[in-house]
C-alpha cells in the first residue's frame, strides 16, 4: 500500500494551484474591463471601486455601438485586415513551397534575409514607406494600408510557416514525382494538407498583428471615415479627459472579432493536424 508523503501531496496540488493563479492573472484584466464598461462615471472614479458591481449599466456599449459609429470602423478594420492576411498567407505559402520543393544554393541566404527583415522594427521603415506611398498616391487609401500590412507581416509569416515545411520528408515529394504528379499537384494535394496547421497558426498571428496595429493606420489614414478600430479607440482620450467606461466597452467589442476568428480556425487547426499527419 502506497502512502502519500507530504512531498508527494505537495507535488499533486501545486500544478493545479499554479494553473488557477495564472488563469486569474490572465482573466482579471478582462473582468475589470467589463466592470468598468458596465459601470457609471461615479463608480469609475470612486476611491474604493467594488470588485463586484451592484448594478450593470449598458450605456457605454450604446455609446460605442451607436453614437461613435462602431460599424464603420469595424468594416474598415475587417476590409484591411482580412485582405492583408489573405495576401500575406498566399505569398508566404508559395515562398515556403519554393524554398522547400526547389533545390538551389541561395536558400540559406534567402532565409537569412527573411530573418533580418523580421528583426527590423516597423517604425524604422515607417518614414520611407510614407514617402514612397505619398509619391504613388497610396496614402489615405485601403490599398496603401493593405500593402503596408502585407509588408509588415510577410517576413514573420514566411519564417513561421517555413518550420512546418522543413518537417516534410523530401522522399514524399520524390515519390509523388515518380508517380507522375506535377509541381502544382504536389503543391495542392500533398504540401498544402500537411502544411495546413502551419497555415492556420500563421493566419492567426498575422490577423492579430494587423488587427491590433495603430501606428501604421494612424500615419497613413487621415480621413476619419477610413480609420480602423485601434485609431478609433485612441480617440476616447482627449485633452479634456478620457471616457474610461466607453473606452473599455469599445475595447471589449474590439476584442470580439479576434476571439471569434480564433474559435473558427481552432477546429480547422485540430482537423488539419490530424489529416496532415495521416496524409
Amino acid at each position: 500500500m502506497h502512502v502519500a508523503t507530504p512531498h508527494t501531496a505537495r507535488r499533486r496540488w501545486l500544478p493545479p494551484l499554479l494553473a488557477i493563479v495564472f488563469i486569474i492573472i490572465w482573466i482579471f484584466p478582462v473582468y475589470w474591463m467589463f466592470v468598468t464598461a458596465t459601470g457609471t462615471r461615479e463608480t469609475q472614479f470612486s476611491p474604493r471601486p467594488a470588485l463586484i458591481p451592484k448594478s450593470l449599466s449598458w450605456r457605454n456599449f450604446h455609446t460605442a455601438l451607436v453614437s461613435d459609429s462602431f460599424g464603420i470602423y469595424l468594416r474598415n478594420s475587417l476590409i484591411v485586415t482580412v485582405t492583408a492576411v489573405l495576401i500575406a498567407i498566399v505569398l508566404a505559402f508559395l515562398a515556403c513551397a519554393a524554398l522547400t520543393l526547389s533545390q538551389f544554393r541561395a536558400k540559406g541566404a534567402m532565409m537569412g534575409v527573411v530573418m533580418m527583415l523580421q528583426m527590423i522594427p516597423g517604425i524604422a521603415i515607417l518614414i520611407p514607406q510614407f514617402i514612397v506611398f505619398n509619391r504613388f498616391g497610396l496614402l489615405d487609401t485601403y490599398t496603401g494600408l493593405i500593402l503596408a500590412y502585407v509588408a509588415s507581416v510577410l517576413p514573420v509569416a514566411i519564417w513561421n510557416m517555413h518550420g512546418f515545411f522543413l518537417a516534410m520528408p523530401p522522399a514524399l515529394f520524390e515519390s509523388a514525382r515518380v508517380d507522375g504528379a506535377n509541381e502544382w499537384q504536389i503543391l495542392m494535394h500533398i504540401t498544402f494538407p500537411i502544411a495546413l496547421p502551419g497555415v492556420i497558426s500563421t493566419s492567426v498571428l498575422a490577423f492579430i498583428h494587423s488587427w491590433n496595429d495603430y501606428l501604421i493606420a494612424y500615419t497613413f489614414m487621415k480621413d476619419p471615415g477610413k480609420y480602423t478600430l485601434p485609431v478609433w479607440l485612441a480617440s476616447f482620450a482627449t485633452p479634456t479627459g478620457i471616457d474610461a467606461g466607453a473606452q473599455m466597452a469599445a475595447s471589449l467589442l474590439f476584442s470580439l472579432p479576434v476571439i471569434v476568428f480564433f474559435m473558427l480556425v481552432q477546429r480547422g487547426l485540430m482537423k488539419g493536424s490530424v489529416e496532415g499527419s495521416v496524409k
